[in-house]
This record gives structure tokens, sequence and C-alpha cells, in this order.
């Protein structure tokens, strides 16, 4: 199976693939230093030097430096690009708008050396949550995606994206790897009592995933459904603001002249500062079932109104897993392991593919009763280790390494998603 194949231990790690490495460069920001260091030992090769620099103005500056007979030669970036494949690291951090600057001046820099082709490994892709409009915003994912395909790279390689349709967002080819066979490794070789598991999923939009996860393991699925916390339609933001009674009364009297008229007339919005709130506070919305416009009257929806949190399933005397596939802010995670706990899981474990754990999260992991939480490094997190020692981390250097190989010497990339689902 691939998991067996790949997953390999620490102490491995020196281990080299018996390929040649001509023509291939790696190139790499700052963002994950040591990601890199794992994928070019594989590969052995050397990254080639990079300095990144900030100006008093806060813009960044990108210089591509290799000594050549010990002096800086100004034409070496053209002689060590042109014609080859350029693999350019990086991920998303904390630092994420500087570091998604840094990868975009890089990539620009290469394809102005007349490279043959650049790669970019983004093994977390930043703004990836951010895939969906809502209230009166963008789509933020598509606008990275396309400012990174200006630079004019070939390809993207990427693992667990947030949503695969985020793959479309894309003008060039990406390939989406996924960790869960490292991950679903990892607790076979760690939890000797893994066959009394349960796979749980956070909400029901995690079903899937979870779902995955439970049929390679052979194991029983729960779902926690409903929230600990208020969820209206103005916070939701996927629709405009409901119609006020004085925009009703202008309907009704855009109605009443087109009738008159033997005319259709459409419903309109007519905002005067008599329909403002002199005291700064909300209009109270139109408490009417049934909307009206120029055609009659349409049945509103009824409002949203989820049951308190609860669960679906058996966790009794079992261990349970919490599946997900980005740890961010924790909140969740630490009400799902209180539930679990009170319904007879004696352990609870959280698995996930990035573990961005920004603010306080390492904090607040170790003071909850999550037993432990394992992410891969495929974000830097180093600190909140120190700060959490419940924090485990799966190395998936070699599968990426993997890929570069692939890539690089033409071979298929479906060996990679063998045993694969679509909902991994």
């Amino acid at each position: 199976m691939l998991m067996k194949r790949l997953v390999v231990c620490n102490s491995h790690l020196s281990a080299k693939f018996p390929f040649e490495s001509k023509g291939l460069v790696v190139l790499t920001g700052n963002s994950h230093p040591d990601l890199v260091k794992r994928i070019c030992n594989y590969l052995n090769v050397s990254p080639c030097k990079s300095v990144t620099s900030t100006h008093s103005n806060k813009e960044i500056k990108v210089e591509i430096n290799e000594t050549v007979r010990g002096s800086s030669n100004c034409r070496f970036l053209l002689q060590l690009f042109e014609g080859h494949d350029v693999y350019l690291i990086q991920t998303g951090t904390t630092k994420v708008n500087d570091e998604i600057m840094e990868m975009l001046i890089l990539a620009f820099a290469c394809r102005a050396a007349c490279a043959r082709r650049v790669i970019i490994v983004m093994p977390y892709l930043p703004y990836c949550m951010q895939n969906k409009m809502r209230k009166r915003g963008s789509i933020t994912c598509k606008l990275i995606a396309q400012l990174i395909c200006s630079t004019g790279i070939d390809h993207v390689i990427t693992i667990d994206l947030h949503s695969k349709e985020i793959q479309g967002f894309f003008d060039v080819p990406v390939d989406n790897l996924r960790a869960s066979p490292f991950l679903i490794s990892y607790l076979t070789e760690t939890i000797p009592d893994h066959r009394n598991c349960v796979i749980v999923a956070k909400d029901p939009k995690s079903v899937a995933r979870a779902t995955s996860y439970a049929e390679r393991l052979r194991v029983s699925l729960a779902v926690i459904h409903g929230v600990d916390r208020e969820d209206t339609e103005q916070a939701d933001g996927r629709t405009s603001p409901p119609p006020m009674e004085k925009e009703i009364k202008e309907s009704e009297d855009c109605q009443t002249d087109a009738l008159s008229s033997n005319k259709p007339a459409l419903s309109h919005r007519v905002r005067t500062s008599e329909s403002s709130n002199s005291s700064g506070l909300e209009p109270e919305p139109l408490t009417s079932p049934f909307v009206h416009n120029a055609w009659g009257f349409l049945p509103a929806l009824q409002e949203k109104e989820k049951p308190p949190l609860s669960l679906v399933g058996n966790v009794n005397g079992k261990i349970a897993i919490i599946v997900d596939d980005i740890v961010d802010e924790v909140d969740d995670y630490v009400t799902a392991a209180e539930l679990l706990h009170s319904r007879g899981a004696y352990k609870v474990y959280l698995i996930a593919t990035h573990g961005l754990l920004t603010g306080d999260a390492a904090q607040k992991i170790e003071n909850s009763l999550l037993d432990e939480v394992v992410v891969t490094n495929t974000v830097p997190h180093e600190l909140q280790k120190m700060q959490c020692h419940k924090i485990r981390t799966v190395d998936i250097s070699l599968l990426l390494s993997e890929a570069i190989r692939r890539i690089h010497n033409g071979e298929s990339m479906s060996y990679l998603f063998m045993n694969v689902s679509k909902n991994d």
C-alpha cells in the first residue's frame, strides 16, 4: 500500500533518492527551512542560496545569490536557471502576506532568468479558507491563485486544499497531494488499541473526510451536530438584509401605479435619510412570513435554528479521534473534547493536516481535555510544541520529495494517489 511504501521513520531521514538530479534547482523562501532541508536531503541536492531583506518602508527585496569561484557573478542567475526546472518551496505561516510576496518575487525572478519550468511547492496554501462568498466580500483564494499564475509558473504542488474546487482557480496544473496515508499510519503505529477507536466529525460538513478515515481504519463513525453559540442569518451573510417596512410601502405604491397603467413593475428599494436610524441602531426587519414583490407575495424562508450541541454515535469506552484538515483556532475542538468525554470516551485525539495553531491555541490545548493533537509539518510549529506537550508532528517531506522527483523525471503522479479517495 502507499502508506507502507512511503511512510518512513525519522531515523531513516538520511536516505537519498536514487535518481539523477541534473537540471533540478531547489529554491526556497524563509517560511519553513526545516522542511526544505528534509526535502533536499531526500533529493540529494543543495538549495539555491537566496537572501530576503525588508526596506525601511516595509518593501520586500529578494536576491538570489550563488557564489562562483569565490565571487558573485550577476550573470550566474541566468546560467543557473536557464534550461532548468526550478522548484520553489514556500508555505504559509504567521507572516502570510510577506511570504506570499516573497514567493511571487522569487517566481518572477526565475521566469525572467529563462528557467525551463517553474514549479511552486506550497504545502499549505494561504487564504484557502476564503474560498466562498461571505457577506459583501470576495473569494480571496481565487485572487491569490491568479496572482501566483501571473508570475508565469508552470505547475503547483500542494497538500490537502481546504476545498478541492480551489484547483479550478489556477490556470496551471495543480497536484493536490493527500496526507491521510501518513496520518493513518501514525495512528495504527502509535495506538495499540486502534480497533477500539471511533472517528468523529466535528460538524456535518466534515462527515465525508471522517468517513474516509473510518473506512480505512475499519472503525465506526460519530458526528457532532448543533452549535454552542448563536448562529443567525445576519452572521451567515450570504443574503442581503431583509426588506424594511418603508421599502415594502414603496414597493406597494409602485405596484399600485403599475396595476393602474396595466404595466408590470419590479420591486425596488428606496433609501432615504428617514430610513436610517438616527440613534445608530439597526432597524427592525419585517417579521411577516411573506416577502412582497410586484407580482404578489412569496413565502419567506424559515429562520435557521440549530439544536444544542449533541453527538450522533456511540463513543462510550472508546478512543475518539476528531478529524479535520486545518487546525487554527481550537475553541470548537476543546468544546468537542468536553462533549466526547462526557459521553464516555476515555481518550480524545485531534488529527489534521495543517496545524496553524495561531494565537493562544497551544495553551488552550494544554489546558483542555484533548489528549493528543497530531498534525503534519506542512506549517512550522516548533514554538507551539514548546508550549504544549500534547502536539505531535508527522513528517510529510518524503511525499513532497517523491512528487518533485516524479515531475522532474516525467513519471506519472497517479502512484501518489493510489488508495486515496476523493474525500481524503
